[in-house]
């Protein structure tokens, strides 16, 4: 990916974060996932008063996509940070998110945490999630 595709993924992500639902922790998160054909699927996160019912963006933006076809995807781009301001900092995926990538990703998959379309890290799904467990672990 270029400087240029890369900073478009971030600002869907950013853009994603607008409509996130964080009444109680007032956190906000966005997610742009890239397709393997080239559609970007967003997804913010949806917190809930039981807070294991809370929906992260990255798990959205996968689950968008599944159900609706996809099923081979190349990056994601997440932003987040207390709703009304940029981002201070960079947000990584949770383990449970970790968990869901690895299901239809291999370990080069492209994880950007972004502050702004200039300003990310980029890691790998291995780096971020090393010895995980998947389909291979149980046949």
């Amino acid at each position: 990916m270029t400087q240029e595709e890369i900073g478009g993924l971030v600002k869907e992500a950013l853009a994603a974060r607008v409509n996130a639902y964080a009444p109680y922790s007032g956190y906000t998160v966005g997610a742009a996932l890239l397709a393997g054909d080239g559609r970007i699927y967003r997804g913010c996160n949806v917190e809930n008063a039981s807070y294991g019912a809370t929906g992260c963006a990255e798990r959205t933006a996968f689950f968008k996509a599944v159900s609706e076809g996809e099923r081979t995807f190349s990056a994601i781009a997440i932003a987040g940070g207390m709703a009304g301001q940029a981002p201070a900092d960079y947000a990584f995926p949770c383990g449970i998110c970790r968990q869901v990538m690895s299901e239809f990703c291999d370990a080069d998959f492209r994880i950007f945490v972004a502050k702004d379309e200039a300003d990310y890290r980029e890691f790998r799904l291995g780096e971020l999630l090393p010895c995980g467990f998947g389909g291979a672990s149980i046949q």
